[in-house]
């Protein structure tokens, strides 16, 4: 029998975005609910595996000055719970040197006082040896950069926010949202209702933004392969990708075996700029949404989930959102309101 329950918030999708967006929730003494379709922890999104990068070198200045403040909130999140989520290891960016996003990135370091080391042919076997620059490539190194431990994270994150009254309910798929000043959420398990909602459903975004009369300008592939279902990914036969990276292995690597020893599935959701969708509905204001992440959006997971907060209680964002509102789709978006 289903049962309701009242919240100030819910959250539906519990990877990272809507795992740091619930906690985020529960520190401000909301009462919130994060639902989650599949059994936790499990690998059919974007936020499993064992480690994500973490990083400054980008080729926009808004997000190296967003990692500023998030690599403070990794830190808080490792001192409160007591673990350890970060390894500091450097992160090597390479390319040829005329390239603009190559110029790009290490001008938006030099910018913004990113501490980074740049090298040359004639330097770069000292600092990365057994490793082939090519004629006419350049490199940087971004210092402070290293690697996110992703599944601790996401156990961590959700412990937090449990001990802070929080109920996470998985194996609870979605079946229908009704917009309103109160937004009624039906799941496989039970009907709930709260003053308002977030979405972080990754490449389900969609799926649950129709039942509110929005569709956003989202395509689920591999990074720079094929398209795929969400829900068919398992059945994906191209390798493309992996073609692409063991011809780069054998030209850069040369000590390494080109041949993956194991390769796994992370789906990317990309928006059409690749950069995030952060937002509230055109319609109904009390309805958040964070999709469109693009492939980069994990180690920015506290911060975002500090901005879904912030919208979700319609506080002005701490961040300008303006390269991530809708209404840069808005052509697109029309039709489907």
């Amino acid at each position: 029998m289903s049962t309701e329950r009242e919240y100030e918030c819910i959250v539906i999708g519990a990877g990272v975005q809507g795992s740091f967006t619930a906690y985020q929730l529960a520190q401000r003494n909301k009462k919130t609910l994060l639902l989650e379709q599949f059994v936790l922890p499990h690998s059919r999104g974007s936020s499993h595996g064992q480690t994500r990068i973490i990083r400054k070198a980008y080729e926009q200045d808004f997000y190296t000055h967003m990692m500023e403040e998030c690599y403070e909130l990794w830190a808080q999140l490792e001192r409160e719970a007591g673990v350890k989520l970060y390894r500091q290891t450097g992160l090597l960016v390479m390319g040829p040197e005329n390239s603009q996003s190559y110029q790009l990135i290490k001008d938006t370091l030099q910018r913004n006082t990113v501490p980074m080391v740049i090298l040359n042919r004639d330097n770069f076997s000292q600092h990365i040896p057994h490793v082939n620059l090519a004629e006419g490539e350049g490199a940087v190194v971004d210092i402070t950069a290293g690697v996110l431990y992703a599944d601790r994270v996401l156990k961590t994150v959700q412990g937090q926010f449990q001990k802070l009254g929080g109920v996470i309910r998985d194996k609870e798929k979605v079946t229908d949202i009704k917009p309103g000043p109160i937004v009624t959420v039906s799941t496989s398990a039970g009907v709930y209702r709260a003053k308002s909602v977030v979405i972080t459903a990754g490449p389900w975004a969609n799926r649950l933004l129709a039942h509110t009369g929005l569709q956003l300008p989202l395509k689920v592939c591999y990074h720079a392969g094929a398209e795929t279902d969400p829900d068919q990914r398992d059945r994906q036969t191209d390798r493309s990708d992996i073609d692409i990276l063991q011809h780069y292995i054998a030209r850069c690597l040369p000590g390494l075996v080109p041949e993956p020893a194991v390769v796994e599935s992370c789906m990317y959701t990309l928006t059409p700029d690749h950069d995030f969708v952060l937002d509230c509905h055109p319609v109904y204001s009390n309805i958040v949404f964070g999709a469109g992440f693009s492939g980069h959006g994990f180690k920015f997971g506290p911060i975002i989930g500090k901005l879904l907060c912030e919208l979700s209680l319609g506080e002005v964002p701490s961040y300008d959102l303006s390269p991530f509102r809708i209404r840069r789709f808005q052509a697109k978006t029309k039709s489907a309101l």
